[in-house]
């Protein structure tokens, strides 16, 4: 793991009361993913998710469910089964180095046991400040503190 920057990174913990490979495969099978990734009303679609460093990282998104727009292109850079997750949007899925709007990042996942469930961490690095206070003025912990709230009450429901 890298040191977290408070200055470049941005982070966000929760405690998730189900096991990590309940977590896990909310992140890596497809059908699992579409459902919590991004915030409600809007619907996901996975594009292509192949889990595995290198692979593709690919979603599109939709207000009415029927015209999607892309959302997520990127690659995963590390893969640590049931514990660990990185991926970026600075490369995206055919390895081309990538100006993604509106931030270019790269996530840190990480699932750890802990005595109510899985401790999940989010950490989104940036390249400078300016582009982490931007992410963070644009709604990046209401953004993904949706997310990771629509994740854990789908892996809190299976567990």
């Amino acid at each position: 793991m890298t040191t977290f920057d408070p200055a470049l990174d941005l982070s966000l913990e929760r405690t998730i009361r189900a096991p990590r490979e309940t977590i896990w495969n909310a992140w890596t099978d497809p059908a699992q993913l579409a459902q919590w990734w991004v915030p409600a009303p809007t619907v996901a679609r996975v594009e292509r998710l192949d889990v595995r460093p290198g692979g593709a990282f690919v979603t599109s998104m939709s207000d009415d469910g029927t015209a999607f727009v892309p959302h997520t292109d990127g690659i995963f850079l590390v893969v640590e089964p049931g514990e660990r997750l990185v991926f970026t949007n600075a490369i995206d899925s055919a390895w081309r180095p990538a100006t993604p709007q509106p931030v270019a990042m790269t996530a840190e996942i990480t699932l750890s046991p802990d005595a109510a469930g899985t401790a999940y961490r989010v950490v989104v690095r940036h390249r400078d400040p300016a582009t982490r206070d931007r992410h963070e003025e644009l709604g990046f912990f209401e953004g993904w503190g949706t997310v990771t709230a629509a994740l854990a009450a789908l892996a809190e429901a299976s567990a």
